[in-house]
């Protein structure tokens, strides 16, 4: 048992030695866009929600998708909207909050006001705007329970086509605000 304890104190110190932390997720920024349909649309079966984690495209009329999204995308009162999950009655750890005045290149760190999201109401989609996503819940390494936040800025908002077109990003570690990877 002796032993045990002293091979383990071995190992940690020569870790912490090295300067490594070994549970620190690697990532490097990877802004991709997306194009999302209104789901005022007509037609039946268009992508009009979105999981950030996976950076899928979802459809939300698929009785499969539930769960899997983290925001939708709609017409109300001849405005886009964002809806997160809740907005439609689906219950989601998922949370869209507006960060005005900020840039996509900026905005390094979703806010930590939980009031500043929003859970089950549509938020207005505004070019020039940039929004902080939580996703919603999954499993993480050693049991825990997580969310990742993301960042998103729409680029083209157009209600009369029922089209959103959004550049965004995404940090992929387990309940870090941080929207840009550590030094």
């Amino acid at each position: 048992m002796l032993a045990v304890a002293i091979a383990t104190g071995i190992g940690v110190v020569a870790l912490a030695a090295c300067g490594d932390d070994p549970f620190a997720v690697n990532w490097t920024p990877a802004p991709d866009t997306v194009l999302l349909y209104s789901l005022a649309r007509p037609e039946l079966n268009l992508v009009s929600g979105f999981n950030f984690r996976r950076r899928l495209t979802v459809r939300i009329e698929d009785p499969e998708s539930t769960g899997s999204w983290d925001m939708a995308v709609d017409t109300r009162g001849g405005q886009i909207v964002l809806l997160p999950p809740g907005a439609l009655g689906v219950e989601s750890w998922a949370r869209i909050a507006p960060v005005p005045g900020e840039t996509f290149e900026s905005l390094n760190e979703a806010p930590a006001d939980t009031l500043l999201y929003a859970s089950d109401e549509p938020v207005p989609a505004t070019v020039g705007t940039v929004y902080v996503v939580r996703t919603e819940r999954y499993a993480g390494a050693f049991g825990t329970r997580c969310v990742s936040y993301g960042k998103f800025e729409p680029l083209e908002v157009d209600p009369e086509d029922g089209i959103l077109t959004m550049v965004f990003d995404v940090s992929p570690v387990c309940n870090d605000r941080r929207l840009i990877p550590p030094d």
